[in-house]
């Protein structure tokens, strides 16, 4: 009997190093496999696997595959997804204060975002997202956005009456609003065929962001207006990270920083490149002065206000 016992209790151990050996995590993103950030989840799926020598592996699903970010976050949140890739203030529909980190020219550059994020304002926001069962490991740099149209942009004037896309955030469609656009939301899926086909006649995006998705094919123009500095946040179900021991959560801490490495790296790279390589594809860059781009966005300044508070912007960026 006491030797059954032992078997027995030798047996569950090895099962319970098995599947702790075989712990694999599940990371969902919209951004299809030819984006920079996907080439940072390779980056990081490789780093993983070297750092906890094949005990910890993690299983991508680029294109949207398990829904659009709002679904991917609701599954995050019901720890049926381990991982999600989102617009670190694209999250404000669950944390209305990110609204005021992604109004238009708000954020000047990456470095000056990291430092908000490491700043009172991004503690702040990390207990409001772990209040949603959600905790943000890190923010890699997607790119500043900028806007690809069928029309010359060389002034604020000239986005009057273009419907543009938009994701379906609130800072990015007042960015159209406030500057004489029409807003048009069209799943990142379909920005391409709404170009091809008309439904829209513009749309904003990083410009490696531009190239991977082929927007360029269906765009004559690119305005650089630099409206918003993109962001890539990398967050895991908390229910995920508090079941990891401290040796995984350092293994996956390391694996993310290889990633934001490549990826940033990639990114970097392309925004300084790829201006000539449209302009060779005949493409027109334009370069309005942004100053009454900025100017146009204080009602939405005000709004924002108004909502959270006189000196809110202020407070974020530290002024």
């Amino acid at each position: 009997m006491l030797k059954k016992l032992v078997i027995g209790a030798i047996a569950s151990c090895l099962l319970a190093t098995a599947a702790h050996a075989e712990r694999e995590l599940t990371f969902g993103m919209q951004d299809n496999e030819a984006s920079n950030v996907y080439q940072g989840a390779i980056a990081l799926q490789e780093k993983l696997k070297e750092v906890s020598g094949g005990k910890m592996s993690v299983k991508l699903f680029p294109s949207a595959q398990l829904g659009d970010f709002k679904a991917m976050v609701a599954q995050v949140q019901a720890g049926e997804l381990d991982m999600v890739m989102t617009g670190y203030p694209d999250m404000s529909y669950i944390i209305p204060e990110l609204k005021l980190i992604g109004a238009p020219y708000v954020v000047s550059d990456y470095d000056h975002l990291l430092k908000i994020i490491d700043g009172p304002f991004g503690q702040k926001m990390a207990a409001a997202f772990e209040k949603q069962n959600v905790k943000v490991l890190d923010v890699w740099y997607y790119g500043t956005r900028h806007t690809t149209s069928n029309r010359a942009i060389n002034s604020l004037e000239d986005m009057k009456g273009l419907r543009l896309r938009t994701p379906n955030v609130p800072f990015l469609i007042a960015y159209a609003k406030n500057t004489g656009a029409s807003p048009a939301p069209v799943a990142f899926q379909e920005v391409y065929l709404a170009l091809q086909t008309n439904q829209v006649d513009a749309e904003e995006n990083p410009l490696p962001t531009i190239e991977a998705m082929k927007f360029y094919e269906v765009q004559s123009h690119i305005a650089l207006t630099g409206h918003f500095v993109a962001s890539s946040a990398i967050q895991v179900s908390l229910d995920t990270w508090n079941s990891l021991s401290d040796e995984e959560k350092g293994w996956l801490s390391k694996a993310i920083m290889a990633g934001r490495e490549k990826s940033n790296g990639l990114t970097f790279k392309a925004e300084a490149e790829l201006l000539d390589q449209f302009k060779s594809r005949g493409l027109t860059i334009t370069s309005p002065d942004t100053a009454p781009f900025r100017k146009a966005m204080k009602p939405y300044y005000d709004e924002l206000e108004a909502e959270f508070g006189k000196g809110s912007i202020a407070n974020v960026i530290g002024e």
